[in-house]
């Protein structure tokens, strides 16, 4: 599989989520992301506003992540945060599940907590991709929460914060995708730092990437 630089873009979320990141380099990352024509540009919650303002009339949308990186906050503290961050400029909410309700096979925790967000963010006219953590997750545990998001109306499944044990692999990929099937989004992060990273996802059945390295992914750098 091969897609030209432009196609490509559009497949990339431009991430900087390290607590260390300031202002400018917040500012950067949005002028990175306007030139290479990416997705969206994916930021903690403090900056949704500053990088909503940044991006106006670039055709780049605003990512927030919630429950992040752990995911160990409850369900009223998840809706709380995902609707501050639409609520200053997010186009779409990246959650982080209840990781130990999915390794205690507990689907209906995971359909409650998913499902909360969404509609939260549903409601303000936002997309949710719900972060499954694979890498702390068996193969039985990876089904149910992906099982679990598309019965809470979830709008991606995601493969990895970045900042637990692992990212993403081409088989995790395929799992996500074979069990959600052909109409939620998948997306790859973690690790994903070239072009060739970047396609073996696409082609397992990736439909975004999040990337701290697009300009690397897409050769612009």
């Amino acid at each position: 599989m091969d897609l030209s630089t432009a196609e490509l873009a559009k497949y990339i979320d431009h991430t900087l989520l390290k607590p260390q990141a300031r202002r400018e380099d917040i500012l950067a990352l949005c002028r990175e992301a306007a030139q290479a024509q990416v997705m969206s540009v994916c930021v903690n919650p403090v900056w949704v506003s500053t990088v909503h303002t940044a991006l106006k009339d670039t055709g780049v949308l605003t990512c927030s992540v919630v429950g992040f990186p752990l995911g160990a906050t409850t369900t009223e503290s998840k809706v709380f945060e995902a609707r501050g961050a639409v609520a200053d400029g997010a186009d779409e909410i990246d959650m982080v599940i209840d990781i130990a309700a999915a390794l205690e096979g507990d689907e209906d925790a995971l359909v409650e907590d998913i499902g909360a967000v969404a509609a939260a963010v549903h409601e303000g006219g936002a997309i949710l991709k719900v972060i499954i953590e694979t890498c702390l997750l068996d193969e039985a545990a990876k089904e149910l929460a992906c099982r679990a998001s598309v019965t809470a109306g979830a709008d991606f499944v995601k493969t990895s914060t970045g900042f637990s044990t692992g990212g993403a692999t081409v088989e995790d990929i395929a799992l996500m995708r074979r069990v959600v099937g052909p109409d939620l989004g998948v997306k790859a992060s973690g690790g994903v730092r070239s072009r060739q990273d970047a396609l073996a996802m696409i082609e397992a059945g990736a439909t975004r990437i999040g990337a701290s390295s697009a300009l690397a992914i897409l050769g612009t750098e």
